[in-house]
């Protein structure tokens, strides 16, 4: 990772989703290593923090989460709209090289078991909470995030900076066949009115 991957305070990390961003998911077990990418992702608690995504049974990922219990939620920008549509249409099942293919470039960091994909926006390392009838019935997985970290030039002090950032930083947000939507202008409102 570069100089600007920073790590964020575990109290400020729901804001890295709070936006509703299309996630990728990355996980490891056995070897291999596999990214996804998944519309339906989002904050479920503060402390200790936690998410939620729904892993289709199809999806080789959602089997390397089940086998390591570890997975990471990330969010891609818009330099990475082709990246992050490529890995959501194409399977590892039929592709044993698609990360290769893709040119997915992955990290690890320190002892954690599941890989970043190198070039994000922001990263939430997540242990899996096992619950099973959640899991099997709905596709939905919960994780505690353990460590999160974005990078500096768009997300600081705890912030989203966008209106600050050259437009390749901006999140997407998925529609449907490939039409992704960039995060736009900010909007402000005074608390005190």
């Amino acid at each position: 990772m570069n100089s600007h991957f920073q790590p964020v305070e575990l109290t400020k990390a729901y804001r890295l989703l709070n936006h509703g961003p299309t996630v990728l998911v990355s996980a490891s077990h056995a070897g291999v290593d596999n990214v996804m990418a998944a519309a339906w992702a989002c904050g479920l608690d503060f402390d200790p923090p936690k998410v939620t995504v729904v892993l289709d049974k199809a999806a080789r990922t959602r089997q390397l989460v089940e086998g390591s219990g570890w997975f990471v939620l990330q969010v891609p920008n818009a330099a990475q709209a082709r990246l992050t549509y490529q890995v959501g249409n194409q399977s590892l099942f039929d592709q044993p090289d698609k990360l290769a293919g893709i040119g997915v470039q992955l990290a690890r960091v320190g002892d954690f078991p599941a890989p970043l994909v190198d070039g994000c926006s922001a990263w939430l390392m997540c242990r899996l909470i096992d619950e099973p009838h959640n899991q099997q019935t709905y596709d939905l997985f919960i994780g505690e995030v353990v460590a999160a970290w974005a990078d500096d030039r768009v997300f600081r002090d705890g912030h989203w900076a966008y209106e600050h950032a050259d437009p390749q930083w901006r999140s997407l947000h998925y529609v449907a066949g490939g039409h992704f939507y960039a995060i736009g202008a900010p909007l402000r409102i005074d608390s005190d009115k």
